[in-house]
């Protein structure tokens, strides 16, 4: 039986139509679900955060070593606030394992590395929200996902992971404070966490929408004074909060994120003053008819410093508080009117900023000083508008237009990388434990000596002169007291500024130990201090003679004794030559003091075991390298005595030779 056209035709239809469907399936399926969340992200509560390896690309050199062949690649790091808490801030750590290098980054900062390209860190790198800081809830924004997530593209260089494998992070985390990310999830390329709130974790209620302030050894300050359509006024306040934080002569350098310019300053200025960089950028092209002969600065990073102190009362530079100290900037302990600084900066901006709301603060801030600690400072926050009072003295304030802060910290110096170090001595051994080898750096590569060799002992007059003069006297010392004598010797400790700690006496009631302070540098220190931290003996402190010593009890200097110079006392001379420079060795600035301690509720001490060595010594905030062992030896009066007339003898010796020693 035929059948009829008409069916054929229908038939026709419907099978086209049927092919067309389940080839838009096909089509579509995948696309749907490469866009379709984790299901961790739908159940999550808190912020999820999600690392995604995207692509990878083989760079030049090609080489046939696999582990040293490096990929460019391409990876995007997610944070979606999904909780009901505003996130203000955000930070995340990642810890990168395959010897990344760091190209670009957007929609972030790094704030603890290195200017990019960056080769971070196998300890991790920190990340900070920018310009997008602050991440809202879905509920107060109606779900806008725009509001609610940041998406942070990163390009860089990997090295050794060839396909198939995938060069993920070992961790991902949120760094704000109050929350915690139990568990990290690993599904093909991408790894997650969901970072919930901490149930331990009190959160301080706040008067106001922004951040409280931070607590930080410094305490950087950005406020806005005055706002125009294309510029405005800053006020940056330096405060200095640790106890045995210092900064000489600092310098400070930030970021600027969007084309602004630095026109002019009071109280600082900037090191380098060069207009091309505004004439042929994108401020020329907007100022056209602008002099920029005039600006101040036009540098993305300027660095800016503080003024010297016969400018502090110049009417076009000077005439502010705290201003103008040649970068000096105490510890509160010593002197809490230097422990501030302050300068002001006229910004000019660039479109699409051009109205008086646009404000936004420079980014990647960065602080040192000169044999001070160093400092890791993180990105802006918003913090509730600082308060002035009124200048005219009524019982009024004026706020700032908006403020941020930057906190920063000491961070401990790494082996070989301090800038100061100790020797230790006592009356009971006859030999001092040097600095160690190479304390504070070996750049020195045309030396012919060990970088890592332990240092040699010394005989106390050797411990007087610089380095280059001791390596005879190490060699003698050596073969009277039966020691190796390596076959490279070891390199210098490198530091400017070195401490002997000398344990003197040791009687029924108390003992005494010396300490001294060499400056190996041509530069004196003004308004020096020390501090030493005894975990043993610090509740026997009686008194110092040459100094001044205050004892501190405090979560940033437990167990510790501040030191600084009586009046007329306060500097460490620099290095001099000898009387006959010829032939006589320079002599290091000095400055000495005997230290008395009491045994009365401390019997429990033996200073023949160590107990009367510092574990940590500070020198203007800046942590010295400490010996790694002690000396040894017996507590008996004899050998009490051939220990001083052993110093006693050197330091004679070296007095006649130099007529510069005082005692």
């Amino acid at each position: 039986m035929r059948t009829p056209p008409m069916r054929v035709f229908l038939a026709w239809v419907t099978l086209l139509l049927l092919s067309s469907v389940v080839s838009a399936q096909d089509y579509d399926d995948p696309e749907e679900k490469k866009n379709k969340p984790p299901p961790e992200q739908e159940s999550c509560t808190g912020v999820f955060l999600s690392y995604n390896f995207i692509e990878r690309e083989k760079e030049y050199p090609h080489v046939k070593n696999a582990t040293a062949q490096a990929w460019a690649f391409k990876s995007q790091l997610t944070v979606l606030n999904a909780g009901l808490d505003e996130l203000k801030a955000w930070r995340v750590f990642i810890k990168f394992q395959h010897e990344e290098v760091l190209v670009s980054v957007t929609g972030a900062v790094i704030i603890d590395g290195d200017d990019l390209p960056a080769k971070v860190s196998k300890n991790g790198t920190l990340f900070a929200g920018y310009p997008m800081a602050d991440l809202k809830t879905s509920v107060e924004t109606a779900g806008d996902i725009n509001q609610i997530q940041a998406k942070i593209d990163i390009l860089g260089t990997v090295f050794g992971i060839k396909p198939p494998g995938v060069p993920l992070p070992k961790t991902i985390r949120l760094e704000n404070d109050g929350y915690k990310c139990p568990k990290i999830m690993r599904r093909g390329s991408s790894m997650y966490s969901c970072c919930v709130r901490d149930k331990k974790h009190k959160v301080k209620p706040t008067k106001t929408k922004f951040l409280p302030r931070q607590y930080g050894d410094l305490s950087l300050t950005y406020d806005v004074l005055q706002a125009y359509a294309g510029s405005y006024q800053a006020q940056v306040t330096i405060d200095n909060n640790h106890l045995l934080g210092r900064l000489d002569h600092w310098n400070l350098t930030w970021e600027w994120m969007r084309g602004e310019f630095i026109h002019s300053m009071r109280g600082a200025y900037t090191h380098r003053r060069d207009p091309s960089e505004c004439i042929y950028g994108p401020a020329g092209q907007y100022y056209k008819d602008f002099d920029f002969s005039q600006v101040m600065n036009c540098d993305k990073k300027p660095v800016i410093s503080d003024l010297p102190a016969d400018r502090a009362n110049d009417s076009k530079v000077g005439k502010l508080p705290y201003c103008c100290r040649n970068g000096t900037l105490l510890p509160v302990v010593m002197d809490p009117w230097k422990a501030r600084s302050i300068f002001q900066l006229t910004v000019y901006k660039i479109p699409p900023d051009m109205n008086r709301t646009a404000l936004s603060p420079p980014q990647r801030w960065k602080i040192n000083g000169v044999l001070n600690p160093t400092y890791k400072c993180g990105a802006p926050i918003r913090i509730e508008n600082t308060q002035f009072p009124d200048p005219s003295g009524l019982q009024s304030v004026t706020t700032a237009i908006a403020s941020w802060q930057v906190t920063c910290n000491m961070t401990q110096p790494k082996p070989k990388e301090a800038k100061c170090c100790v020797s230790f001595s006592a009356y009971y051994n006859d030999s001092v434990i040097p600095c160690n080898t190479c304390a504070c750096g070996c750049e020195d590569t045309d030396r012919k000596c060990s970088a890592n060799a332990r240092p040699m002992l010394l005989p106390p007059e050797a411990a007087l002169v610089p380095f280059d003069n001791r390596t005879v006297k190490a060699k003698a010392w050596a073969k009277l007291k039966h020691n190796p004598i390596p076959a490279t010797l070891p390199c210098p400790d490198n530091c400017g500024v070195s401490i002997n700690w000398h344990i003197d006496t040791n009687y029924r009631g108390g003992w005494t130990a010396r300490v001294t302070l060499f400056n190996w540098d041509e530069i004196p220190f003004e308004d020096w201090y020390t501090a030493v931290q005894l975990n043993k003996a610090f509740q026997g402190f009686d008194t110092v003679y040459s100094f001044n010593a205050t004892k501190l009890v405090h979560r940033s200097a437990n167990n510790t004794i501040f030191f600084q110079g009586l009046k007329g006392l306060n500097y460490l001379m620099g290095e001099t030559n000898g009387t006959n420079p010829s032939k006589d060795p320079r002599v290091p600035g000095k400055q000495q003091s005997v230290i008395s301690f009491k045994k009365k509720d401390n019997w429990d001490i033996d200073i023949t075991k160590g107990d009367g060595f510092p574990t940590k010594v500070f020198f203007n905030g800046a942590e010295c390298s400490i010996p790694t062992g002690i000396p040894t030896g017996s507590s008996d009066k004899r050998a009490r005595v051939d220990s001083m007339l052993v110093i006693l003898v050197g330091i004679a010796t070296f007095a006649l030779m130099t007529d510069r020693f005082h005692w």
